[in-house]
């Protein structure tokens, strides 16, 4: 609890007492203290307590916050004698924050407070102590939203038609306006910002992605995470790692987020306040903002290699090794139905993408996915994608009705992104009634936890079918299953290839062929082990014989060491 003193314009000195531990300032009317004039942004600082002391930071003003006739980011600890200025409002300190929160400490008033040694504040703009990479890059996003704000008030004043210009010509007129608003700010500046470093700031936030640019051209970055504008995290070599950059502020997260949903005709507001999407290189993008994220709204994209992986890259990093890939590449061109199942970021998309690479070009190829993520390259391909409600919350196109529309468009292999729910019923089916060496994922720990789920899916599709009658379809229907396994270190492997090879009372029969033997880690802290045969030939490499196909059983034999 504190109490401040503070003068607009003219108007007599009012007493404002501060209940909590901060306040916000700004002429909004949900701030704590309100104070209306054209130089006082809507949210423009906030007084806080910390360490029994008073702070004050700049929420990233345009006219900024003064203390004692000198430009602030934060300053603190304040004292009595310090002046602030906010636009035309004078605020000075008149009562310290209690030590104990039941009791104000002695009020100036009274005489009881000593005066408080004045310490050189923490972040000045134009006397920066710190010196470091950090403090550097707080001030370029504290400069960058000051200048971005002006940047989009200046296009809205030219009356730009924003949504018809080409990306390039709207990077072009940013970058005309951007050069003009730096050249009048340079006064303001302070000496040892880096300009180049604030327009690619500015210009990202503006018309790009914002920090996340170089993430998304950084090829060794897996996934991106944005928790809120102060915190986003990146995966690279499958680990997660703070990626020290940041937002200047909530509004341009969810600017970003509207600038990646708009051309695909989606959007997100509060109604609506999550979305699927995808970029142009097909990293899949997943938004969810308030009221339903709390901290502010959240942004994960997933990225795709940009060069496509080939089984040769997966045996290279250890995930799977040369004798699966043969078996595999069996499995595909004899039109087995496959399932590659596993956990999220287990790499199960990546598989499926390297699987399809064994259908044969002659073949016709219907994929169906939630969101557009896979890249299949046989000149016979269809592509289907879910389509979401639109704003009256009609029209919506589920993966259950494009996989019952698949089948009246003649394919002679199925791609299911990934089954989830109801459309696992049409997919078992339409396996089971001629359409063999259809692919797809689901979310699993285990091969038997496979089938539980394919359980629960048909279930959810409504039909009141006796789960004996569906344990025989799932049996008659899946031929392999491919279990994809993400280790804490970051590494993946394929950890079991299993075939279904039948039921027998009421419990479907599985059989492993292949398995990744664990032997504990290296020295890099890495997984480490290796993957064998079962010894266990599977039931369907008796019909290849007799039909003359030509196959490999030494690939089965339990002497076969491949080690990582």
């Amino acid at each position: 609890m504190f109490e401040i003193l503070y003068q607009q314009g003219r108007k007599r000195r009012t007493h404002h007492t501060i209940k909590g531990d901060q306040c916000v300032i700004g002429s909004a009317r949900h701030n704590d203290l309100v104070l209306k004039h054209r130089h006082i942004a809507k949210k423009h600082a906030t007084l806080y307590a910390q360490n029994d002391q008073i702070h004050i930071e700049d929420l990233g003003s345009i006219t900024g916050t003064w203390v004692n006739r000198e430009r602030v980011i934060n300053y603190g600890p304040l004292t009595e004698h310090d002046e602030i200025t906010i636009g035309d409002v004078s605020l000075k300190i008149e009562i310290q924050i209690a030590q104990d929160q039941s009791q104000v400490l002695q009020e100036i008033a009274a005489g009881d407070i000593k005066e408080a040694s004045h310490l050189e504040h923490v972040e000045c703009l134009n006397n920066n102590n710190e010196g470091g990479q950090n403090s550097q890059q707080k001030i370029i996003i504290y400069w960058t939203k000051i200048i971005h704000e002006q940047l989009i008030s200046e296009m809205d004043l030219r009356r730009k038609d924003v949504h018809s210009m080409s990306d390039e010509q709207l990077r072009a007129e940013a970058e005309t306006l951007l050069d003009q608003i730096i050249s009048r700010l340079a006064s303001d500046l302070p000496d040892d910002i880096e300009i180049a470093k604030l327009r690619v700031s500015v210009l990202n936030e503006a018309v790009g992605l914002g920090p996340l640019e170089r993430f998304l051209e950084d090829e060794s970055i897996t996934e991106i995470m944005v928790n809120n504008h102060q915190e986003v995290f990146i995966e690279r070599a499958g680990k997660l790692v703070d990626s020290g950059e940041s937002f200047s502020s909530d509004q341009a997260v969810l600017s970003v987020i509207e600038r990646i949903i708009t051309p695909l005709g989606r959007r997100i507001d509060e109604s609506s306040p999550m979305v699927d999407a995808r970029l142009k290189d097909g990293s899949r993008v997943n938004a969810i903002i308030p009221p339903l994220a709390i901290k502010g709204p959240s942004l994960t994209i997933r990225k795709f290699a940009k060069e496509r992986l080939t089984f040769s890259d997966i045996v290279h990093y250890g995930s799977i090794s040369p004798a699966m890939v043969d078996f595999l590449k069996v499995c595909v061109e004899q039109r087995k139905n496959i399932i590659v199942s596993g956990g999220t970021g287990s790499g199960k998309t990546t598989l499926l993408n390297v699987l399809s690479s064994f259908i044969p070009e002659r073949e016709r190829i219907i994929s169906v996915e939630d969101a557009a993520e896979l890249r299949l390259y046989q000149p016979n391909l269809v592509s289907l994608e879910a389509k979401p409600a639109n704003l009256e919350g009609r029209g919506a196109i589920t993966i259950r009705e494009l996989v019952k529309n698949t089948l009246r468009m003649r394919p002679d292999r199925i791609v299911v992104g990934e089954c989830r729910g109801g459309e696992a019923l049409d997919m078992l089916q339409a396996m089971n009634t001629g359409h063999d060496g259809s692919l797809t994922t689901a979310h699993a720990n285990s091969p038997r936890d496979v089938l539980s789920r394919l359980e629960v899916m048909v279930l959810m599709a409504g039909m009141e079918l006796p789960v004996s009658a569906i344990r025989e379809q799932i049996a008659s229907a899946i031929n392999i299953i491919v279990q994809q396994t993400r280790y804490p270190c970051g590494s993946r492997k394929i950890t079991k290839i299993t075939e279904v090879t039948g039921i027998e009372g009421n419990t479907i029969q599985l059989q492993d062929i292949f398995e990744f033997r664990q032997q504990g880690l290296d020295k890099h802290g890495k997984v480490r082990g290796e993957y064998v045969a079962t010894g266990f030939v599977p039931s369907f490499y008796e019909k290849l014989k007799t039909i003359s196909v030509a196959v490999d059983l030494s690939i089965f034999s339990t002497d076969l060491d491949d080690f990582l």
